[in-house]
C-alpha cells in the first residue's frame, strides 16, 4: 500500500463524488484517480522516473499540484515543491541539492530555463502551459499514456515522498524530508482536528509549496473523500467570492491573510455562515485578529507545527477547549510533545523551554545533511527551536523563536510578548521586535512598525503605551516605523533579516 491508494479507494466508494473545484473545472474522484494512474506512468515511462528520483514543481497552485504528488507516491519518488517567491540562484541551489531528475514548470516562471540548461542540463523540464526545449506539455505528454489500472510497483508508506526546503534562517536551506507515512499520520491528526469527514469542503488558498497549505487540510481532506476547492494563490476577491458561493466549511489562514480579509470594506458583509471553523498558524497569531474572526462567530482553531512535523504537532480541537487565550493547544493525537531544557531533559509545567516532537509525523532526514539531522534530533526527539511553556493541564503557549531571544541586561525579552502589546494599540498595523548590540546591556529591544492607514502616533506615544504593559527591560529603546517587513511566502515576518539589516546599521555607527 502507498498513500495514493487512499486516492483509489475513494474513487471506488464514490467514483462521482467531486475531489478538486478550480477555477470552473471540477475533478471527480474517478477523474483524480485515473489522471495520477497516467501521469505516474508518464514519469516512469516517458521521463524514466524511478523510485527515489526526484521530481521537482514550480508552479502557482493547480490540481496536478496534488496529481503529480500521489503519482510521486505510486512510484516511490520523491517530490521537491519550489517556492515560487525565491530568486532563481536559490531555486537553482535547491534543485542542485537534491539531484533532481525532471522539473514540471510553470511559464510564468520560465526565467529559471536558459540558466538552468547552462548549468544543470541533465535535468528534463516539462511545461504546464507551454513546451518546453522543444518537448510537449504536461497534458501532450499525459495525452500519450494509456491509462493502465494494474499497480505491479513496489513503493509503499515507508518510502520518503517529500523533500520541503525551510526557509534557511541562517546558511543554506536544508530540505526536509518526510515519508509517505508522515503526511498519513497528519492527516489522521488533521481529521481528529478538525472533525474532518467526507462531507466536508476545504477552500485551499495557501501555497501548496508549504507544507502547511498542502497538509493542514488539502492532503487529509483527499484521503477521506471529502471535497477541496483550490485558488491558483489568494486574493481577498477570489475568497470573498469563495465563500459565498462555493459554501467551504473548512480553512487554513494566516495573519496577514487575516488581516487582508477583515481590512477590506467587504467584510463586515461576509458570507461566512457554512464555515465550521478556520485555522490559524505559521506563526505566533495576535489575539486581535483571532478576536476579529470570533466576532462574526467563527470558531477559530490554533496549530502548531512546521516543516519537519509535516506540519501538524500541537492543536486546539473542534469540539475542545477554546477557552484558554492564547493557548495553542494539546499534542496531537498520534505524536507527543514536551518542552526541553539545553541539555534534553523535560521541563516542569510553567517554566520556557523549546519545543520537542517525536512521532511518525516527523522529518526522516534532512537531504544529504548528516550535520543538520543530528543537531536537529534528541533521543528521536525534534528540537523545534520555538519556546513554550505549558501550564499542568498540558496546554501550550508558543512564546517566540528560540534564536529570537534577546537577552537584555540578563533578562530574557521575547519578542512576540512586547509584538502583542505594540499591535494591543489601536493606531499599529504590523511590527517585529528585534535585539539591537548595546555596550551596556548586550541586547536592547527595538521595535520596527508598520502604522495603520490614517494613523498619526510618534514613536514617544508608543514608546509610553508599552512602559504601561511591560517591565521596562522589554520596552523598545526605539520605534522605527516602515511601510513594510520581510516576510517568507506565507507572510510570516523574518526577524532573522530584519536583525541583519541592525547588525550592519549598528556597525556602520560604530565605525563612524
Amino acid at each position: 500500500m502507498d498513500l495514493c491508494t487512499l486516492i483509489e479507494r475513494n474513487a471506488a466508494f464514490a467514483p462521482n463524488k467531486p475531489a478538486i473545484h478550480f477555477e470552473g473545472d471540477t475533478l471527480s474522484y474517478a477523474d483524480l484517480s485515473r489522471r495520477i494512474n497516467r501521469a505516474a506512468r508518464a514519469l516512469k515511462i516517458a521521463l524514466g522516473v524511478n523510485r527515489g528520483d526526484r521530481v521537482a514543481l514550480l508552479s502557482l497552485n493547480r490540481p496536478d499540484y496534488l496529481v503529480l504528488l500521489y503519482a510521486c507516491a505510486r512510484l516511490g519518488a520523491i517530490l521537491v515543491p519550489l517556492n515560487w517567491r525565491l530568486a532563481v540562484t536559490e531555486q537553482l541551489f535547491i534543485l542542485s541539492d537534491v539531484g533532481a531528475k525532471v522539473l514540471v514548470i510553470e511559464r510564468a516562471f520560465g526565467a529559471l530555463l536558459p540558466i538552468l540548461e547552462e548549468t544543470l542540463p541533465e535535468v528534463t523540464t516539462v511545461g504546464f502551459d507551454f513546451a518546453s526545449s522543444g518537448a510537449c506539455t504536461w497534458d501532450g505528454l499525459l495525452d500519450q499514456i494509456q491509462c493502465d489500472s494494474s499497480n505491479n510497483l513496489c513503493a509503499d508508506l515507508a518510502d520518503p515522498l517529500l523533500i520541503v526546503y525551510t526557509s534557511g534562517t541562517t546558511g543554506r536551506p536544508k530540505g526536509a524530508v518526510l515519508r509517505q507515512d508522515a503526511l498519513l499520520w497528519n492527516g489522521v491528526m488533521s481529521q481528529h482536528m478538525h472533525a474532518l469527514t467526507s462531507d466536508d469542503h476545504v477552500l485551499t488558498v495557501l501555497p501548496l509549496f508549504h507544507v502547511g497549505g498542502l497538509n493542514i487540510q488539502t492532503t487529509p481532506a483527499l484521503h477521506l473523500g471529502a471535497t477541496v476547492t483550490i485558488h491558483s494563490r489568494f486574493t481577498t476577491d477570489a475568497t470573498f467570492a469563495a465563500l459565498k458561493h462555493d459554501r467551504p466549511t473548512l480553512t487554513v489562514l494566516v495573519p496577514a491573510i487575516i488581516q487582508g480579509l477583515t481590512d477590506d470594506l467587504r467584510w463586515p458583509t461576509a458570507d461566512l455562515w457554512s464555515l465550521k471553523a478556520v485555522s490559524v498558524g505559521s506563526t505566533i497569531v495576535p489575539q486581535h485578529l483571532i478576536d476579529r474572526l470570533v466576532a462574526y462567530r467563527v470558531t477559530v482553531l490554533q496549530v502548531y507545527g512546521s516543516t519537519e512535523t509535516s506540519p501538524i504537532a500541537i492543536y486546539t480541537r473542534l469540539g475542545g477547549d477554546l477557552s484558554r487565550e492564547g493557548s495553542t493547544g494539546l499534542p496531537g493525537l498520534c505524536c507527543e510533545a514536551i518542552v526541553m531544557d539545553d541539555g534534553g531533559s523535560e521541563l516542569p509545567a510553567g517554566t520556557p523551554g523549546e519545543i520537542a516532537v517525536r512521532g511518525p509525523n516527523v522529518l526522516h532526514e534532512y537531504w544529504g545533511n548528516r550535520p543538520a539531522t543530528r543537531e536537529a534530533m534528541h533521543d528521536d526527539w525534534y528540537r523545534t527551536g520555538d519556546i513554550a511553556r505549558r501550564d499542568a493541564d498540558g496546554y501550550f503557549w508558543v512564546h517566540d523563536r528560540k534564536k529570537n531571544l534577546i537577552i537584555s541586561g540578563g533578562e530574557n525579552v521575547y519578542p512576540a510578548e512586547v509584538e502583542r502589546v505594540l499591535l494591543e494599540h489601536p493606531d499599529v498595523a504590523e511590527c517585529a521586535v528585534i535585539g539591537r548590540p548595546d555596550p551596556q546591556w548586550d541586547e536592547v529591544p527595538v521595535a520596527y512598525v508598520i502604522k495603520r492607514s490614517g494613523a498619526r502616533i510618534n514613536s514617544e506615544a508608543l514608546v509610553t503605551h508599552a512602559q504601561s504593559h511591560l517591565a521596562r527591560f522589554k520596552v523598545p529603546r526605539e520605534i522605527i516605523f516602515t511601510e513594510d517587513l520581510p516576510r517568507t511566502a506565507l507572510g510570516k515576518i523574518q526577524h532573522n533579516l530584519l536583525k541583519q539589516l541592525e547588525t550592519r546599521s549598528t556597525e556602520q555607527d560604530f565605525s563612524d
